[in-house]
Parts: structure tokens; sequence; C-alpha cells
């Protein structure tokens, strides 16, 4: 093998990692004492290995950051670090390589490594807004002691308010609506917890099937141990399903009612399509239906504007455990809400949107009907996942009716 082919793959992938200047400053500057070392790593470090095919070049990115930080190189950590956030890493990748890099290699090298990374924000003006660390938006995590155990986050203090999430995502669903909600107003202090789902993101899962009386059973138990009830109560698409059940099987442990996105049943016409994703999963995981979802839970104009979020969503749903998503899928195909509705006394809003091919706007209304003094409101620029296309919409709703 022609060993200057070697080393002009290996110049073009260190352009494409490092960028030009930096490799025009590297390569002009070699001499006759270090020139055959430049070569050297051009050929085996940038071809032989960069070149590979077996890693992604986002997660050979993110070993270098996790091995420079052991190794204390923070020359080189920074070199790459810059060189990851010019070329479009995710943040929420590099921060959780720092997070995963604090137990590893030790805080100490953590902090560093944060140091210089905000740094590296600050200059190329990516740096995220201020998150102090007040009781309205720390964020404590816990599980409950009961089987089967569920991830749980708290954050603020004051009313107790509960998220539940969306079927095959988890309880970052609501990460940014979750603390806006927990700050809250000085009169209107919250206090807000979200969770995982049985067979989702942290919390446990148990064999399956699951009937939706699994879910309601979780539900109630999770705010009896939580000891704060009776609790606002705000779900979209299967976590408001759970919120129907619990409004209709346990009252007196809601006090205000959110559906948002949702159904209380489906007609017989839809149950080959859950046979069908609950047999595609168990043959392909979740892969399998990855696309399919990602264009029902977010349109396509919000999918070609917010791809950061769009690639988020999907990593979401592809870290869903199979097992616990079709055992879910079987709860949420059995839902029968409909003629139990009627008996929900507590104030409750409805929220559709008007592009929710899933859930369209006429299963809100049909829920909306049924309950006493229930209010539809319809979001016309969001899908499925309204809180994160529409939030500002979805948190005016919300924020007026809890108040």
């Amino acid at each position: 093998m022609d060993r200057q082919d070697d080393f002009d793959r290996g110049v073009a992938n260190r352009r494409a990692v490092l960028g030009d200047a930096w490799v025009d400053k590297s390569l002009d500057n070699a001499n006759a004492f270090n020139a055959d070392f430049q070569a050297l790593i051009t050929r085996y470090a940038w071809n032989d290995v960069w070149g590979r095919p077996g890693l992604d070049q986002t997660t050979r990115r993110l070993l270098v950051l996790g091995m420079t930080m052991g190794l204390a190189r923070w020359e080189e950590f920074e070199l790459h670090c810059g060189a990851a956030i010019r070329s479009g890493v995710p943040l929420e990748k590099i921060r959780e390589t720092l997070m995963q890099g604090a137990i590893y290699c030790g805080v100490p090298a953590a902090n560093t490594a944060f140091k210089i990374t905000v740094g590296l924000l600050r200059e190329q003006g990516l740096l995220p807004g201020p998150a102090p660390l007040t009781a309205g938006v720390r964020a404590a995590t816990h599980h409950t002691f009961s089987a089967p155990q569920l991830k749980v986050v708290l954050q603020g203090e004051g009313a107790p308010v509960v998220l539940s999430h969306a079927l095959g995502l988890d309880l970052g669903l609501w990460d940014a609506f979750a603390g806006r909600l927990a700050t809250g107003t000085p009169d209107r202090p919250r206090q807000v917890l979200r969770y995982d789902h049985r067979g989702h993101g942290g919390s446990a899962v148990p064999p399956g099937p699951y009937a939706m009386d699994d879910l309601v059973d979780d539900a109630a138990r999770l705010v009896r141990e939580w000891g704060r009830g009776p609790v606002a109560w705000i779900g979209l698409s299967l976590g408001a399903m759970v919120g129907q059940g619990l409004a209709i099987r346990h009252p007196e442990l809601v006090s205000r009612l959110v559906l948002a996105n949702t159904t209380s049943h489906y007609p017989a016409a839809a149950q080959p399509a859950w046979v069908q994703r609950i047999a595609t999963v168990r043959a392909e995981g979740m892969a399998g239906i990855a696309d399919m979802v990602l264009e029902r839970f977010l349109h396509a104009d919000f999918r070609a504007a917010e791809p950061a979020v769009t690639q988020a969503v999907r990593e979401r749903l592809l870290r869903t455990d199979p097992a616990g998503y079709t055992a879910c899928c079987a709860a949420a195909a059995g839902v029968a809400w409909q003629d139990g509705l009627a008996a929900i006394a507590c104030p409750t809003l409805v929220i559709a949107s008007a592009r929710d091919a899933g859930t369209p706007p006429a299963m809100g209304q049909a829920i909306a009907e049924r309950i006493p003094g229930a209010r539809l409101e319809i979001i016309q620029g969001a899908s499925h996942l309204s809180v994160l296309e529409a939030p500002a919409e979805f948190e005016a709703l919300v924020g007026a009716f809890l108040a």
C-alpha cells in the first residue's frame, strides 16, 4: 500500500476533525527535527485509527475527551473539545462525557474539563443561559422504595405537580418545562415530580405485558409514597392515559388534571397497528420503529427547523428497553377510560394539537365532552409532542390553568 496515500487520507481526516487552520499550522511548522513525527501521527493516528469504520466520528471525539481528561492532557483536551463544539457535536453529549469522567477520572479532572469547556462555549457564543442552583431549578433524583422501582426527579418547593411522559420516552421529555414550572412565582411556588414509567428510562422493567391498571397503580403508589397528594397531574400521551385512570380510580389523589395529546380509547380499527408495532420491536428492536414514531411525534417542519431536538428525541426513543416498550404498548392499546370520564370531578384541561396524527383533536374533544366542566384547547402549530413543538403556548395554557 502506498504510504503517501495513507498520509493524504490522514491529513483529510485530521482536517475534518480539527479544522484547516490547526492542521495548516502543524504542517507548516514541521522542520527537519519533527517532520518524521508529524508524518507518523498523520499516517497511524489520523488514518489507521481515525479512519477505521468501527466507530462514528462523534463517538471517537467523545472518547478522546474522556481519555485526555483521565490523563490530564489539557492542551489536547482543549484542542479536541473546541473542535467538537465547532463541528456541532451536541452539547448534551459533551456534558455527559464530562459527567462520566467525574466518576472514572475524578472530580478535580471534571472540574478542570468543565472550566475549559465553558470557556470555549463562551468564546464561540454558545454558552447556555444561567441556571442558578436555587430550590426552584435544582433537581434531586431518588427512587421509590416499593416494587417496581421507579426513577423519580424532584424540583422546587411548593404546590405538588406530577409530570408523566409519553410512550417510548422518559422523564427527560419535561427537562425545560419542569425547570420553568418549578421556578413558578413567589406567590405560587411549586414542587415538580417527574418519573419514568415502568419499562422506561431508569425505572424497573418487570415482565410484561402490562395493563393500564398496572401503570395507574404505579402512579397511585408514587403519589402516596411522596406524601404530597392531592397533586396537579400533567400527562402527555401515555402519561395522560395514566392521569385519566388515576382521576377515575383514585380521585382523592388528583386536584387538577392536564391531559395533553391523548385518547381515552382506541377503536378496533387501530388494534392491528399496535400488534404490528409490537411485532416489529420484538423482531428488530427500537430501531425498527424509530423513524415511524419520530414522524408521528414531531411534524416535518419542526424536524427540519430543530434537528438537535429531533435527534435528542430519537436517541431517547432508541434507549428505551424494547421489552418495556412492548409491554407498555399493550397497556396503551387496551386503554378504555371513556365510560369512566364522567366521574372525574377535578378541574380538567385537555390539550390537543391540530397536526397530531396519532391522537387528533377529535380524540381530545371526545374526552373533554365527557368530563364535566373540562376545557379543550387546540395548539395549531404542533403535532404529538406539543410541549416540545410549541413550548411557549403549552406553558401558557398550563400556567393559566394551574393559576
